[in-house]
């Protein structure tokens, strides 16, 4: 395995940079209050890192793995998901207690525009494939938040299960995949019509929902039940192909954040009360080691 992992620590106020090949932990960086979301900007040289309880956003210089700015203002109440447009250029932060999203020009790291959603606890980021469609989840309400990232303008809202926290869209773009944690159900819809195709029991508290790079797995994040669950989106048996799960994977306490290596080969998952990483192989859906890091890790990111 190569690369390292960007894990933030949320009760300790700090990030832990972990490679990959030793399976250690190379060095700590202080954030800001509450560091709980992150992302890699797609040059690599800066990850971004919502601090919630700190109402703020660091900027680390992924060459020195230095903090060397901070985003704020005035109606961050609780910052939490962040995501970067395909092109590069506009970071996506979801505002829960404010429930707005803002949009912050990477070049500059300034906020250039506000979105407010009018929905209760806006809370994580997702984009659909092309990019082109960015997707929030409203814990408080229920439903899902449309923007055309191309007009920058929000176009629907769509109901959900109960609590929706982890989503994200099939690499076919066909398909987008909703975890709802407060009835720990997954509902797969169609993308052109929110149309529900399958509902699915999963385990307690599905807080976040990723997809292996080739779109074989739908890895849940289970925070209630300390395991993950694990959808074959194509499973097919007598005759049938439908997403189903295969496997719910005990890991640490309190399942959280989780990223695939790029290669497909490995998943990471941050357990929050066990203070670890669990790895995943993709190749037998097993946990192979744990690597410990910081206290209540959440928020990971892959740094190449």
């Amino acid at each position: 395995m190569a690369g390292k992992l960007i894990v933030l620590n949320k009760d300790e106020d700090n990030l832990s940079v972990v490679n990959l090949r030793s399976s250690k932990v190379e060095q700590t960086v202080a954030t800001s209050h509450n560091p709980h979301e992150v992302v890699v900007s797609h040059d690599g040289q800066k990850t971004y890192i919502a601090c919630s309880l700190g109402n703020t956003v660091d900027i680390m210089d992924n060459k020195t793995f230095e903090i060397t700015g901070h985003i704020s203002h005035e109606e961050f109440h609780f910052p939490h998901g962040v995501g970067i447009t395909n092109d590069g250029k506009t970071l996506y932060l979801a505002s829960t207690f404010s429930e707005k999203i803002f949009l912050i020009d990477t070049s500059t790291d300034e906020i250039r525009k506000i979105i407010p959603t009018y929905q209760t606890y806006s809370h994580m980021i997702s984009f659909s494939p092309d990019g082109k469609t960015a997707y929030i989840p409203n814990i408080g309400s229920d439903n899902i938040t449309v923007i055309d990232t191309e007009t920058e303008e929000i176009v629907n809202h769509f109901p959900v299960g109960k609590g929706p926290e982890g989503v994200a869209v099939h690499p076919s773009g066909e398909d987008i995949y909703v975890a709802n944690q407060d009835d720990d159900t997954l509902w797969i819809m169609d993308t052109t019509d929110y149309e529900v195709n399958y509902k699915r029991r999963v385990g307690h508290t599905p807080v976040r929902l990723v997809f292996s790079p080739d779109g074989q797995y739908a890895f849940i994040a289970n925070r209630e039940s300390d395991d993950v669950s694990i959808i074959q989106t194509e499973q097919r048996i007598n005759g049938q192909i439908r997403p189903w799960e295969i496997k719910r994977l005990p890991v640490g306490k309190w399942a959280g954040g989780i990223v695939f290596q790029p290669d497909g080969t490995h998943a990471y998952v941050a357990n929050n009360k066990t203070n670890d990483i669990s790895v995943i192989s993709l190749a037998t859906l097993k946990e192979t080691e744990r690597i410990d890091v910081g206290i209540h890790p959440d928020g990971i990111a892959y740094l190449p």
